[in-house]
């Protein structure tokens, strides 16, 4: 089973408007509403690809339990828990010339909250896969990451996908794969990180630091795997139009443990991977595992990469 964690889940509205005037009244000529946050579109996600996944995390206020309605409606399992302060966020995003997004801040985490997802992480099975992804909400400490890897049973695999602080303080734990993206990576080093070769280079950094697999996404560019072994690969993305980036490195994540689980090989993990991510993209939403497998059919085989070090 693969379990998901998503501190801070939200449902994200989205409008879009011929044209946006501030101040005044706008009427939007087409809207929606779909459960957000990162770990529960790599649930979703994982549920298209027909992999089995349990959502786990927290819910609040009337907006908490009508993202559990929608969770239900799209046959994704989830285990949340209910938090006591404050509301599931609302994220709203308008959409017209150019995207405007305002993002709630969400619940107030406290010791008891915590304590019953650590609970909850303990009951893994050491075969089970624990994805945990998104922002940290207040109440929670800049380490949490870390101290929920600490809390499941060894042997479970660790998939992790933040950055800064909480990403730095886990990486101690050696998760079995991390998922920067370029701009991610660069605020980390703070450098400004251009070639393939500095991706790496990076790359080979953050192994350094503990991680074992580090995937990297570069957008347009596509993206870069540093698998455990030390082989490094460099996957185009394929041609598409563009129409919604939310969810695209999420739907990574998901197409390699779908690919990995697959085909037990790292090249193929990060074609589909890249596959997955790119069929979102070019879809309104979370995209369905028919267009990631004609994109993955598609991609040519990544190229082996390496850098002077």
């Amino acid at each position: 089973m693969i379990y998901t964690v998503t501190l801070n889940p939200s449902l994200d509205y989205t409008a879009a408007a011929a044209t946006m005037n501030f101040g005044k009244t706008n009427r939007t000529k087409n809207e929606y509403i779909v459960p957000g946050g990162k770990g529960l579109n790599v649930s979703v996600m994982l549920s298209r690809l027909g992999l089995p996944t349990t959502a786990l995390g927290f819910a609040a206020g009337f907006t908490g339990k009508e993202l559990l309605r929608l969770l239900k409606d799209l046959d994704c399992s989830c285990d949340f828990i209910e938090a006591k302060n404050g509301f599931t966020r609302i994220n709203v995003k308008l959409v017209s010339e150019e995207v405007t997004e305002f993002n709630g801040s969400g619940i107030t985490l406290d010791e008891d909250d915590l304590d019953a997802l650590k609970n909850r992480i303990s009951k893994l099975q050491k075969t089970d896969t624990l994805v945990l992804s998104g922002s940290i909400p207040n109440g929670a400490d800049r380490d949490i990451y870390k101290q929920l890897i600490l809390s499941a049973p060894k042997g479970v695999t660790v998939v992790l996908d933040t950055c800064g602080e909480p990403l730095a303080s886990a990486l101690e734990c050696r998760p079995f794969l991390i998922k920067p993206n370029i701009d991610e990576l660069r605020d980390l080093f703070r450098e400004p990180i251009e070639t393939l070769e500095d991706i790496l280079f990076y790359a080979k950094k953050l192994q350094s630091m503990g991680a074992q697999n580090v995937l990297i996404s570069m957008g347009a560019d596509g993206a870069l795997l540093l698998t455990e072994g030390g082989e490094s690969y460099h996957a185009d993305v394929p041609k598409g139009e563009c129409k919604n980036t939310v969810g695209a490195g999420d739907s990574m994540i998901a197409g390699f443990l779908y690919g990995f689980t697959s085909f037990s090989d790292y090249e193929k993990a990060l074609k589909y991977a890249v596959a997955a991510g790119s069929a979102t993209a070019y879809a309104v939403w979370l995209a369905e595992k028919p267009a990631a497998d004609a994109l993955y059919q598609a991609l040519s085989t990544p190229r082996a990469q390496k850098a002077s070090l």
